[in-house]
């Protein structure tokens, strides 16, 4: 598809938002960048720079008029569809899209593409390992690194983007149609911007809505919501599980990983053989080595990348050991679900760091995990205080409240002994505090090098 010459809205002035605005006007099209937020909130964007590209840029407002004369309208994954100015867009009949949207119609190579509420960045990340290693030119991108509209741009026919993709961007998405499609779990999350669990698993689903009988859609067995997916999809179904022997997919069995497709059983490798910690990792893995099968990525690749593999920043990451205190980076998980993961990596002893942002999302399975295996709950953030009254309720003790990530990290250090760990896994996103998780994170490590 061609944007040459096509006047072309851009909501939201942040990272994906400026990328997505140079590569459609590197493409032709006459394109405002526009933000609801003020240019002085925006500290490290040169904004003089992007106009003299030959972007329009409007900043502190969303005026109807911006509409006027555009011919689509691209929405960055931190804007909601529901804002007016988009509604009002959808009322006029111009086409709202989202950047990954913008990406797929750009981009001239096959596109793999896993979607979840955890665990995806793991995943994309070891399956573009997987892929690199067969010396094939290998683009990996959307929710993780740069956007994936300026990923692709590059890319050639011969190529294979590997793109992590969030319900945010989903939501925009029209003909999206990624050849093979994973969802790895769906549990509660983001429903402050979906509304419902039920529009957040539509939004999921979209991931392979428009793929064909020649697609593949990789799909997790052991979760009741997304086994119930194969029903809607057109695409042929392979399944992966880590608790159950399947007939047909990528499974463990006597310690091994087992794929069978097509009346051929192939032993992947060993369990044992992985680095990765915890459950959910050897669900990450499975999905991985399922869409490297069906890309035909080469068995000794899958096994050896595998074997190699240590896993990705901010997520379980081990940062230092300190008087045999060992510290861990668990930024990324920004809902209860995804620090559960993380908790039960650990059998106890654990000195929790968490808070932040709330989704307010249920939280009973992660207090009552919290109650089990934690030994000081370290609470820091807007959700400090619903998290405090939610571990009252469980009779968790040993409660701390601090005002910074800073304090935080010295009074785990004043707390721990061995065989304790300290654990940042917030359950929280990090815009209270920090711009992102990555920040967080970062921040987290070095404090921690510091002590």
């Amino acid at each position: 598809m061609t944007f040459a010459n096509k006047q072309v809205l851009v909501l939201g002035a942040g990272v994906s938002g400026i990328a997505v605005a140079e590569v459609l006007k590197n493409h032709g099209a006459k394109v405002t960048l526009n933000d609801a937020k003020p240019a002085n909130l925006f500290k490290n964007t040169d904004f003089n720079a992007i106009m003299k590209r030959g972007i329009v840029v409007k900043l502190g407002s969303q005026e109807e008029e911006l509409l006027d004369g555009i011919d689509y309208v691209v929405v960055s994954p931190g804007i909601s569809i529901y804002i007016p100015l988009i509604q009002t867009a959808q009322q006029r009949g111009i086409t709202v899209m989202s950047e990954i949207e913008v990406a797929y119609r750009l981009c001239p190579a096959p596109m793999l593409a896993i979607s979840g509420t955890n665990g995806k960045t793991t995943t994309t990340t070891l399956l573009g390992e997987m892929l690199k290693s067969t010396k094939r030119d290998v683009v990996v991108g959307g929710n993780i690194g740069l956007a994936l509209s300026k990923e692709v741009s590059e890319v050639t026919d011969q190529g294979i983007v590997v793109a992590e993709i969030s319900s945010f961007q989903l939501e925009g998405s029209i003909d999206f149609h990624p050849h093979i499609a994973a969802i790895l779990n769906i549990t509660p999350d983001h429903l402050d911007r979906h509304r419902s669990m039920e529009t957040y698993i539509e939004m999921k689903e979209r991931i392979f809505a428009n793929q064909t009988q020649d697609d593949y859609v990789v799909l997790n067995y052991d979760d009741a919501i997304v086994r119930g997916m194969e029903s809607k999809a057109t695409s042929q179904v392979f399944f992966f599980s880590r608790q159950s022997e399947l007939k047909s997919g990528i499974f463990i069995k006597d310690g091994n990983i087992i794929i069978a497709w097509n009346g051929e059983t192939i032993k992947v490798c060993r369990v044992d053989q992985i680095q990765l910690r915890g459950g959910h990792n050897l669900e990450n893995v499975l999905a991985a080595c399922a869409i490297a099968f069906l890309a035909n990525v080469p068995l000794g690749n899958i096994v050896a990348t595998v074997s190699e593999f240590t896993g990705v920043e901010h997520r379980i990451e081990m940062v230092k050991t300190i008087h045999d205190v060992t510290y861990y980076n668990d930024s990324k998980a920004t809902n209860p679900e995804s620090s559960i993961k993380a908790l039960e990596s650990f059998p106890k002893n654990i000195i929790l760091i968490a808070g932040g942002r709330d989704k307010n999302t249920d939280l009973t399975n992660f207090m009552q995990l919290i109650k089990e295996r934690v030994d000081h709950f370290i609470l820091l953030g807007e959700a400090a205080a619903r998290f405090k009254a939610a571990a009252h309720e469980h009779d968790i003790c040993n409660i701390h409240e601090v005002a910074s990530l800073e304090d935080a990290v010295k009074l785990a250090h004043q707390l721990a002994t061995s065989p304790q760990v300290v654990l940042l896994s917030p359950a929280c996103a990090s815009y209270d505090m920090f711009t992102s998780y990555e920040e967080r994170g970062t921040v987290f490590k070095r404090l921690v090098n510091q002590l």
